[in-house]
Order: C-alpha cells, then structure tokens, then sequence
C-alpha cells in the first residue's frame, strides 16, 4: 500500500507537470485537491510546499537534473522529470530528512506507475546527497541558477534597476507572507488584532497602511476569527493601497473596470459604502468569485459583465466620477505568490500586455467626467507596462492630468516612476504594484 508521503509527492509531481504544460499552478492543485483521495488526507501542506518549491527553484533544479540524466526524458514522462525535480528541491532547500526524501520519492515513481524508472531516481537522488558540496558550490558560482529566473526576466530587472535587481530577485525566491485587509466597517484594525492575539495568531499591522495586517506565521482562512462573518479579507498590503489612493466618495459613481476576484471593488466599498461603485469584468465565471466576496462582507455593489476595451456594449452613458483600471499585466510584481508566472511568461507577452493596457485606457478615458480620477494600477515591475506606457498615453492624451500623490504610503514604500510610484518586490514584505493617478482636464475652449 503507497504511503500519504509517496502519495503526497506523486500529487505533486502531477501538478508540477501539468504546469510544465501549460496549465496555471493554481488550477492544477485545484484539481488535486478536488479529486477523493484518502492516501492525501492531511498532506496539502507538504503538497503545496512542494509545488510552489520545484516551481520557484525551477530555473535552478530543472537544469541539475537533466545535466545527471544520460538522455533527456520523453514527452509522456513529464510527470517523472517533475518528481526528480521534487527531489532535488527537497534534498537542496527543504528541511527534510535525507533518507526519508530519497524514500518517498522513490515510492512515488510507482504511484506514478512508472516502476522502470525506480532505480535511475534513487541513483539521482543519492548522487545529490553525495556531490551535495559541489552541487552548492556550482549554484553560488552560477548567477543563473543561484536566483532562479529565466534569462530574459532577469535582464529586464537589471536594466530597470540597477541597484535593486538583486534584491527584487532575492524576493522573488521569498515565500509571501499572508497579509489581511480588516473591513473598516465592521471592526477597527486594533480590536481585530486583539482577536487574532486571543486566537494565538500573532500578527503586526503596516504602518501607513491602516487596513494592513501581517501574519507572523501562515494560517487557514479558517482559522481567521471572523473571516465568514466579513470581519477580514486576505489581500497584500500593496494592493490595499488602491483604494486608498483611488480615494472614493460617499455618492460618487466609480468603476473597478477589471474587477475580478474582487477585492479591490470591495476594498473601495468597505471605504466609501455610499459609493455607487460598478464592478465589470469580462469573465462571467470570475465575476461569480466578486459576488460571493461582496455577499461575505455584506457590500452592495454593481457586478456587471462586460468588456473594458469596448464600452458600447454595456456603459449607460454617464460619467464616472473615479475609474480604476487594475490592468491586465504580466504579474512580475507577484511572482512570489505564482511561481508559474517564471515558466508561462515570455518577453512577446510584454509587448502583447502593452498594447492591451494602451487599448484600455483609450477606451475608458472618455468614461471618465471632467475633474475625476482614473487610477492605473499594475502588479508589474517592468517600465514598459508601467512609466512607459502612462508617459505615452499622457503625450497622446492632451486632456489628462497627472495627479500628485503625497499619500505618506508611497512615500514610506514607493519610489517615484514617470507618472506614478512604483512599490518595488518585497519592500517591507510587500508584492510589487505600480500606481498612477490621472485627472480629466476641461475640453479647451
């Protein structure tokens, strides 16, 4: 009978694999975690840890492996490279016990019915055990696979930021810690911590940020007091931040234009409850998810599908008042949280998020009344999605106004980037966001 361990490693080399073909990591554990299996009951810690390690070590270990292979694995092996690199992200980063790693994953080779291959992953993972010290002295010698990106990425980093990149690599490689939003309106951010300090869950609030706690030690939502009652929300403290600068009014009507899953548009409500705010997005089954968020918080807003890049089949009209526009974007500012984004992105696909944000913008600006505010937001790092692309739509764009934002959260946290402020990968543990705000000028006379 296989043991939760092989089974709990053999899960995750399905799951890596599938990310190997193009799946999203999110949606691959989904369907793990969906899928009666008894032998798993009580792994999902060791499975997520697993996943989200081979994955984000995964331009270091992938490497070592083949280079210990005699010849490359055939395309219906997948899963089997996967587990090797599982084993050697045990060995190399995990606090685990050698010999009970080597075990399990050589159990796990026949859970993935792959028997022939039992003896070549023991022999791979014994060599790693033995050649330990020079395996580690290659990696520090190796800027590549010591940090773990893929190539162009991290010539991108450099070139944006000199002085940073390492930093932001570092980061990158860091497991995010888990950060909470408390809803204002139901419960003050200190009583909330004294429920948490109750509760035996340790946390500190973010300073600047009023919303802002963070988790000392990861917990189950579950296990957050009050959480199914409203009382807290799971967001970084990054992304709280847009709410806060987008700065909605009691009357005013506002549109979070890319609005799944949510938690911005019930952000600004939890703010600003009078506002009469219109979450769109193009995705009806996402938009599910900003409903069922609305419903636990007890928000009322406006869920309406539709697309932003073309306002003729939904827009009534009228003005708003304030726009947010949390484009789509190339995620490199939350690589941490979806190590996938290392494997699936490509530099085309900078280019192509580009263009979509100019298309968005161009859209939405004629939404917006004279004097109101269209934030633009990211969870980008790179100055194409960012200061480039805000430079080139305020130069094409004669009646926007950039707006200046002295919000002490930018100034603690964010460095000045074109138009806007860019929060950089891991500043005070924060995921990397990109903000800028813009006014609609009076037509000229």
């Amino acid at each position: 009978m296989k043991s939760p361990a092989a089974a709990a490693r053999a899960a995750a080399a399905r799951a890596v694999s599938a990310v190997y073909r193009g799946r999203s990591l999110d949606a691959a554990l989904a369907e793990i975690f969906s899928t009666p299996a008894p032998e798993l009951a009580g792994e999902r810690g060791l499975i997520q840890e697993m996943t989200y390690g081979a994955l984000r070590w995964h331009f270091q270990l992938l490497p070592l492996v083949r280079d210990f292979l005699e010849k490359p694995f055939q395309d219906k092996d997948t899963d089997l490279e996967a587990l090797l690199v599982i084993g050697f992200y045990q060995l190399l980063h995990m606090r685990v016990a050698a010999h009970a790693a080597v075990k399990e994953t050589v159990e796990a080779v026949l859970v993935l019915k792959k028997d022939w291959a039992k003896g070549l992953t023991n022999a791979l993972l014994r060599r790693v055990l033995r050649e330990e010290t020079g395996i580690r002295a290659r990696i520090a010698a190796d800027e590549q696979l010591a940090l773990a990106h893929p190539a162009w990425l991290l010539a991108r980093i450099k070139a944006a930021y000199p002085e940073n990149w390492q930093a932001i690599a570092a980061a990158n490689n860091a497991r995010p810690p888990l950060c909470l939003r408390v809803h204002a309106g139901k419960i003050t951010r200190a009583a909330y911590l004294d429920k948490l300090t109750q509760a035996g869950i340790a946390a500190r609030p973010v300073p600047e940020v009023d919303s802002a706690l963070i988790l000392e030690s990861p917990v189950p939502v579950e296990a957050l007091p009050g959480f199914r009652a409203g009382e807290v929300s799971v967001q970084d403290a990054a992304a709280q931040l847009a709410a806060m600068l987008l700065d909605a009014q009691a009357g005013e009507r506002v549109l979070d234009a890319c609005a799944a899953p949510g938690g911005k548009a019930a952000h600004i409500l939890e703010r600003a409850p009078q506002a009469a705010l219109v979450a769109l997005d193009v995705d009806a089954q996402r938009l599910e998810r900003v409903r069922e968020n609305f419903a636990r918080l007890g928000l009322a807003g406006s869920v309406l599908q539709g697309d932003a890049a073309d306002p003729t089949g939904w827009w009534d009209g009228r003005p708003f008042d304030r726009i947010l526009l949390d484009a789509p974007c190339s995620a490199t500012g939350v690589i941490r949280r979806h190590p996938d984004i290392r494997l699936h992105r490509t530099p085309a696909d900078i280019a192509r998020l580009a263009a979509t944000q100019a298309r968005l913008l161009a859209a939405l600006w004629p939404l917006l009344g004279v004097g109101g505010k269209l934030l633009y937001v990211t969870c980008s790092i790179l100055p194409d999605e960012n200061a480039q692309q805000m430079t080139a739509f305020c130069a094409r764009q004669p009646d926007a106004l950039v707006q200046t934002m002295a919000h002490p959260a930018l100034a603690r946290y964010a460095q000045a980037a074109g138009p806007g402020f860019q929060v950089l990968t891991g500043t005070d543990d924060m995921d990397g966001f990109y903000y800028a705000s813009l006014t609609k000028k009076p037509a000229a006379s």
